[in-house]
């Protein structure tokens, strides 16, 4: 195969022409306030068959000619675009964020493969026709392949929309890239199922030896020769030309173990991925590195690969409404649920869980190329085709969106949403320090703090100055490495001393917890207590009440 003049021509206009299309559609999104992902994403179905192939075909088929050695090309370079993608994304994991967060990330990640699977194979199993199956296979391995279909999700795309949201480094961040991480592991395992059983291909290797093959790499990439590696990028750094060679010695890497993960049986994009953390947890890289290739890809090489999703199909033909709707819905609620659910199994909050199941939502390019192998080998047809691309475009272009506007809508806290009976407590006997040390062990258990960490910061600030208040009112509080606000209750029968103006012992101790960033949060919140209990005989009247079900819902009256 060798390129003649007219290809070469047209292989750059079309390069030219998307990377065009795409900066001007994410400019268009950014000034929108979305990622630029979106637009790019756009840009692909502008210039793709479902816009241009259809209003003017005789110039889509010349900047886009179904020549072989052009198509080989692109998809040569969409490749390399995803992986250098990955690699970047590598790059900007902090990896002693994401150790941190393994239990929370495993159980979003388990819970966000588990919900879509059982909900896309049942309703495949139980109503293929709604998918349009052609029968060609069994029933069972159709909804296998559905299951499959709808419960992975697309880590590039993921990983490009929290950067361009600016939360790829955040604590929320960190647990949909990691959950993301493992559920497409776990999603390439099955996938690799499903090739073999389509006898898609010639594996090298056995599905047990694939899966060993991968472990050790991660093992080898992220323990064993981690130290190796910062030290190389430190005497690259320091002894060779800058940033020329350590910016070759990062593309060397990737690439090689890009290569060796495909070689084993799982994509090139996770030895990227992998390697990039590795080298990325070096404490010698220099952050002017990691922003030189990181605006190289992502601004040249991640707008191609976008662009070229929108590129490979047509919406309009084949379209089936109830199909499309069906996918749809499916895809949405068994990864949203899954991945919130497990989200919040793993401590975060309502509104946190959701964000991180909308983050998870994303399915992009593998959704994609899992459908075309399937059409390809007749395990479904076009319209069940077509409705999985549009399922993966709409939840790749409607994640940002919902996590924008998830990440900008502001809680309401205040006494009453926070003031909960389980957090409550009525006691008899024990001095200041014993009630103390009594509502941080019930915060503990909320806060993921130790009760001695929280035992200290709050008698610190006891030391400081006394935290009674007057009418048996004591609010002890701490500004702590917490996420929202916690509050803690406790109704002491007999009244403690915690130095109160007036003199008479709290007998209503309320522990505030708050943000460390987050005085006003903290300076309103005592507040709002104070003012509750400015009227003494009102509060006279809570001092009999020996339930804390009705006095918890008394004080939410006053």
């Amino acid at each position: 195969m060798k390129l003649n003049a007219e290809n070469i021509t047209l292989l750059f206009l079309s390069l030219a022409l998307m990377l065009f299309t795409a900066r001007l559609f994410g400019e268009i999104f950014i000034k929108l306030k979305q990622p630029a992902v979106i637009g790019e994403i756009f840009a692909g179905i502008i210039l793709g068959p479902t816009f241009l192939g259809m209003i003017a075909p005789g110039w889509h088929e010349i900047i886009f000619p179904p020549s072989p050695e052009i198509r080989i090309i692109q998809d040569g370079i969409s490749i390399l675009s995803v992986v250098l993608l990955l690699l970047v994304s590598g790059l900007e994991v902090d990896l002693s964020i994401l150790l941190k967060q393994g239990k929370t990330a495993s159980l979003t990640s388990i819970m966000g493969i588990i919900f879509p699977f059982i909900i896309g194979f049942s309703v495949a199993f139980l109503f293929p026709q709604l998918f349009g199956n052609n029968y060609n296979h069994p029933t069972w391995f159709f909804a296998l392949f559905i299951g499959t279909a709808l419960s992975i999700s697309a880590l590039p795309v993921i990983a490009k929309t929290l950067l361009d949201l600016k939360i790829f480094k955040s604590h929320i961040g960190s647990i949909i890239i990691a959950a993301a991480m493992f559920n497409d592991l776990i999603g390439w395992i099955i996938f690799s199922v499903l090739l073999s059983l389509i006898g898609v291909g010639v594996q090298k290797f056995s599905l047990l030896f694939t899966i060993i093959y991968l472990f050790v790499f991660i093992f080898a990439a992220l323990i064993l020769f981690r130290r190796i590696i910062s030290k190389t990028v430190e005497i690259i750094q320091n002894k060779f030309s800058s940033p020329g060679a350590i910016l070759n010695f990062i593309l060397v890497l990737g690439f090689f173990c890009a290569a060796l993960t495909e070689y084993i049986g799982v994509h090139a994009i996770f030895g990227a991925f992998i390697i990039g953390i590795a080298i990325g947890d070096s404490v010698h890289l220099k952050e002017k590195t990691r922003e030189i290739i990181h605006q190289f890809v992502t601004n040249i090489f991640a707008p191609l690969f976008f662009v070229s999703i929108g590129l490979k199909v047509n919406f309009i033909t084949n379209f089936d409404f109830v199909v499309v709707v069906v996918v749809v819905l499916l895809a949405f609620a068994g990864k949203v649920i899954g991945g919130s659910f497990g989200a919040r199994l793993g401590g975060l909050s309502k509104k946190e869980s959701l964000i991180v199941g909308f983050g998870m939502n994303s399915r992009g390019a593998m959704e994609i190329i899992l459908g075309l192998l399937a059409l390809e080998n007749n395990l479904i047809q076009e319209v069940t085709f077509v409705a999985l691309v549009i399922m993966a475009l709409i939840t790749s272009l409607s994640s940002a969106p919902i996590m924008n506007y998830l990440l900008k809508r502001k809680e309401d806290f205040n006494l009453n949403n926070l003031l909960l009976s389980k957090n409550s407590i009525i006691s008899y006997n024990g001095n200041k320090e014993s009630v103390i040390n009594e509502l941080s062990s019930i915060a503990a258990k909320s806060t993921k703090l130790s009760s001695q960490e929280i035992v200290k910061s709050v008698m610190e600030r006891e030391e400081q100055l006394a935290t009674g208040i007057a009418n048996h009112l004591a609010i002890p509080h701490a500004k702590l490495k917490i996420s929202k606000p916690f509050i803690a209750f406790c109704k002491h029968q007999s009244g403690v001393d915690f130095g109160a103006a007036d003199g008479i012992p709290a007998q209503f101790i309320f522990l505030l917890l708050t943000p460390e960033d987050k005085n006003e949060l903290q300076l309103n919140l005592l507040a709002e207590i104070v003012k509750k209990f400015d009227d003494l005989e009102k509060v006279k009247q809570l001092l009999p009440i020996e339930d804390k079900n009705k006095l918890v819902a008394e004080i939410k009256a006053l």
